[in-house]
């Protein structure tokens, strides 16, 4: 039948089964708009505040249901308001599928209105970019890009379409979408071999899970090795709910903000499981001086990630939840009783702890974890909310904690808790933010209300740029330049007009009724959370140090 290239659009979006696209319209993606409108009963399009908002939503859709996320844009601005979600999602290994519209092809090139070469912005944070500039070309190349998106390590993919090109008209013949089969063809036989060898003779292994294991779907798999083995358990920011927070084995985040029992735990075992995890510089501190005592054994979908930032002794190439699932065929039962007492004595010796006088943002947190019963779907912006967010909630399951953890994205948060709800409107979403970061995107609290969603925005409101204050105060000589947010802004009163209903909280006491109140409330609801600004995240490791040398308060003290 012949379509449209603006229908051809809509109608793969249909074939990928997308339900749900956030985005921002503008003159040359006006055609592809107007053909959403006869599918609006099939496809729900999410007009954001900003298209940063778009990407940021796309992102958390995907994160939240293990699905693509779309996002769209006109040119020029609309298309670069887009790239620091593309970014996001590049560096956290999120597939996301950017529709973008250009200015006609007789056009490119000339400088002319809105026009820029965002295939060529995007390039460096994509898996690919497109440019379709002949209407022939248009479908087979929106089929690529989710293939593309969605196969091996996900990631985003941009598909640039010039306007005349969505005006024009061909056959469009329904495909159904290629199956993208779990990576299994570099999985060799001696290398699961060897690994099982490595794991029969440890003493004293640990498990650490990354961001890898959460989008493999692993967490049944890593849950039967590490009890089977009898292991300890950390997991880095991108790892949270690949092992249940609540689990006896479990030990904390690992790195800069981990706990010292992760920190000191790794630094001691004697073999290490790395599960979809890329040793981040946040993770490893001296990557030099990382686990130097435990032979490591690093599991990866993506081979170049072996070896790139800490030497490792085996290593398995394919997707964790396929290698846990050969190794788990041939891994015997195994006690290592004097070992995780060992552990369970650091975690004791080192619990997480906080002033529990006044009103702090663990406090909060752990509260909320009480409230929602460890159910909710968590976001967070960056900073040391989303630091305390990772420290005292819980997280069950898989999908449950939406951050940045690669680009460090402030901002992110509000918009990925708008996706998580659109994509997951059974669960309970919680957006925590620092007020900083609240006020970059704020006005998608009226994106929010548009979309009648019952979704929480905690804003912990220490009226300064918290984590750089802190690394004020520590390495700085508590030369607070330019991170002191000491104007009349009041987040009530911008909840209302956006909206939303504000609740302010000043007290401990307070805390629970309003969260509770928020809870039930029909609507989005901004609960702004007055902490003192000198509160700080520990343990902390400085940036390069020795994992082992985390510190806290009462080392500072010292």
């Amino acid at each position: 039948m012949q379509l449209t290239g603006s229908e051809i659009v809509v109608e793969c979006l249909k074939e990928q089964g997308v339900d749900t696209v956030f985005g921002y319209p503008g003159g040359t993606i006006l055609n592809v708009y107007d053909a959403l409108y006869g599918y609006r009963d099939q496809i729900t399009h999410v007009l954001t505040s900003h298209e940063q908002g778009a990407s940021h939503a796309a992102d958390g859709y995907a994160r939240a249901t293990g699905k693509v996320g779309v996002c769209m844009a006109t040119s020029g601005p609309g298309a670069t308001n887009l790239v620091t979600g593309i970014a996001t999602a590049y560096m956290d290994s999120i597939p996301l599928v950017a529709i973008t519209c250009n200015v006609g092809k007789a056009l490119l090139g000339r400088d002319s209105f809105q026009e820029v070469d965002i295939a060529g912005v995007v390039m460096p944070v994509t898996k690919h970019s497109f440019i379709v500039k002949e209407i022939d070309d248009l479908a087979d190349t929106i089929r690529k890009a989710f293939y593309i998106a969605k196969s091996g390590r996900p990631g985003p993919v941009l598909v640039d379409i010039t306007k005349d090109v969505t005006a024009a008209k061909t056959d469009y013949i329904p495909r159904r979408p290629a199956i993208v089969e779990r990576d299994t063809e570099n999985i060799k036989s001696a290398d699961i071999a060897a690994a099982i060898e490595m794991i029969k003779a440890a003493e004293k292994p640990f498990i650490f899970c990354g961001g890898g294991a959460v989008t493999s779907g692993a967490n049944k798999e890593i849950f039967e090795l590490a009890h089977r083995i009898d292991a300890p358990v950390c997991d880095s920011l991108m790892g949270k709910g690949s092992f249940p927070g609540e689990d006896p084995l479990y030990t904390g985040m690992i790195g800069m903000h981990g706990t010292k029992a992760s920190n000191y735990g790794v630094s001691q075992a004697d073999l290490l499981i790395v599960l979809g995890a890329r040793f981040s510089d946040r993770v490893t501190g001296n990557a030099k001086t990382f686990a130097n005592n435990a032979k490591i054994i690093q599991v990866d979908v993506d081979e170049a990630e072996i070896n790139k930032n800490v030497q490792v002794d085996a290593s398995i190439i394919g997707d964790v939840k396929e290698v846990l699932a050969r190794i788990l065929m041939e891994i015997p039962e195994a006690k290592h009783s004097e070992w995780v007492a060992e552990v369970e004595e650091l975690k004791a010796k080192y619990p997480l702890k906080y002033d529990e006088s006044q009103l702090t943002g663990p406090y909060i947190i752990e509260k909320l974890y009480e409230v929602t019963n460890g159910d909710a779907i968590i976001t967070t912006d960056v900073g040391q909310h989303q630091m305390w967010a990772a420290q005292y909630y819980k997280y069950k399951e898989p999908r449950t904690l939406l951050t940045s953890g690669g680009l460090g994205t402030m901002g992110y948060g509000l918009g990925a808790a708008i996706g998580a709800k659109m994509g997951r409107p059974d669960k309970t979403v919680v957006n925590i933010a620092g007020d900083g970061c609240f006020r970059m995107n704020m006005n998608e609290i009226a994106t929010a209300a548009r979309c009648g969603k019952n979704l929480i925005q905690l804003v912990l409101n220490n009226h300064v740029l918290g984590m750089v204050r802190q690394w004020q105060t520590l390495f700085y000589g508590k030369r607070y330049s330019n991170t002191i947010l000491n104007d009349g802004v009041d987040f009530v009163k911008v909840a209302e007009a956006l909206g939303a209903k504000g609740i302010r909280i000043t007290s401990k006491e307070e805390v629970v009724p309003a969260l509770k109140e928020a809870l039930v409330y029909e609507g989005p609801v901004v609960l702004d959370c007055w902490i003192d600004q000198d509160l700080s995240v520990f343990p902390m490791v400085p940036a390069g140090g020795n994992i082992v040398d985390a510190f806290d308060e009462e080392d500072l003290k010292k």
